[in-house]
């Protein structure tokens, strides 16, 4: 693709996909309109970074459609001075755009593979602001607690009390809780120490998260 080409298709991107889709933060259409979205997608899929798709990444994993960042960005507020735990990192694009509108991000990635290419494409990109770890995260990261702002990027069953736990007052979790096809988009808000507010955002369909916590099952 061309510069040109490029931008024109940052744009449609966001006047087709994400605005629509009820993304109206000036301030996260903009994060994203200057991302280089192409650059974080493996090379067979960089002709289609800007479509409305959720693009494999091997290993049963796959990046967020743009509407989908969006939405994340929209509900979670993220504050210029954020500590911010991101539960799989991917291709790393989610995570340089907590890190643009963040403080710091912690992301951890279960593929040692996956990890590596993403510490690569954030150098390149001059996004330092980054620790990437390799780790099983599904049922929580204790390791920078508390966060201001926690960002699973595939889906769980059942929400682990772990997550909530870790958050700062005032902390903002979003998660997608369930099985597919009935999952539900949720932001957390940490009201004190006791006691957190459950927002049901919209409904949402994703990968789980490998190791995730399963509900029991009733056997006969």
């Amino acid at each position: 693709m061309t510069q040109t080409n490029v931008e024109l298709a940052r744009h449609n991107m966001v006047e087709a996909q994400i605005r629509p889709n009820n993304v109206l933060d000036q301030k996260v259409l903009d994060v994203i309109a200057q991302s280089p979205r192409e650059d974080y997608m493996p090379e067979a899929y960089r002709n289609v970074a800007y479509t409305d798709m959720s693009i494999p990444l091997g290993n049963d994993e796959f990046v967020l459609t743009p509407r989908l960042e969006g939405k994340i960005l929209q509900a979670l507020q993220v504050q210029p001075n954020d500590k911010i735990l991101e539960v799989g990192t991917g291709s790393g694009h989610l995570t340089s755009l907590l890190a643009t509108m963040g403080g710091h991000v912690y992301s951890v990635e279960l593929d040692a593979g996956l990890k590596a290419t993403a510490e690569s494409t954030l150098a390149a990109h001059d996004i330092t602001n980054v620790t990437v770890e390799q780790g099983d995260a599904a049922r929580g990261w204790d390791a920078h607690q508390p966060y201001d702002v926690i960002v699973l990027t595939g889906s769980l069953p059942l929400l682990p009390d772990s997550f909530k736990e870790t958050l700062t007052m005032g902390g903002r979790l979003f998660v997608i809780v369930g099985e597919s096809p009935v999952m539900e988009a949720t932001l957390v808000t940490r009201l004190d120490e006791e006691h957190w507010r459950t927002q049901v955002l919209f409904d949402a369909d994703v990968p789980a998260l490998h190791n995730a916590i399963q509900p029991k099952r009733f056997k006969f």
